[in-house]
């Protein structure tokens, strides 16, 4: 008996959820209204993951732990793979345009070819292809 898949939720912190809203609806992403409001935003990736943007606020009251500044250290680096080179970078790029800020350089490995940025609150995106079929790793 296999495990069954899991919605995966990932909680980010962020200063405006609004603003944060709204870069991410410039990238071509979608929110769930009924999960949110002025504190929290439902970032929808896919039929199985998440990310919830939920206010300073809203975030310390779940996390007891102090928050790290995403624009002067990191915690976590966000990884999404897409299917072309070319979302990689139309991805980037519409964040870029949208106010974020590029975090490294394109890094082209042959089979596997990917871009980077920040989002308003500094947290790191990586967006990625990679041509399984030519790939070394199976």
């Amino acid at each position: 008996m296999g495990r069954q898949s899991k919605h995966l939720y990932i909680n980010l912190p962020v200063k405006h959820v609004k603003e944060s809203r709204v870069f991410f609806e410039q990238l071509g992403f979608d929110f769930q209204p009924q999960f949110t409001n002025d504190q929290a935003a439902c970032l929808v990736i896919d039929d199985t993951i998440t990310v919830m943007l939920l206010s300073l606020k809203h975030f310390q009251s779940i996390s007891e732990k102090q928050l790290v500044d995403a624009k002067q250290a990191s915690e976590v680096i966000i990884s999404m793979r897409v299917d072309s080179r070319e979302e990689v970078d139309e991805l980037v790029e519409q964040a870029i345009a949208a106010g974020g800020s590029p975090f490294k350089e394109k890094q082209d490995h042959d089979f596997m070819y990917g871009w980077s940025f920040q989002d308003l609150d500094g947290h790191l995106w990586e967006v990625f292809y990679m041509d399984e079929e030519r790939s070394d790793l199976s």
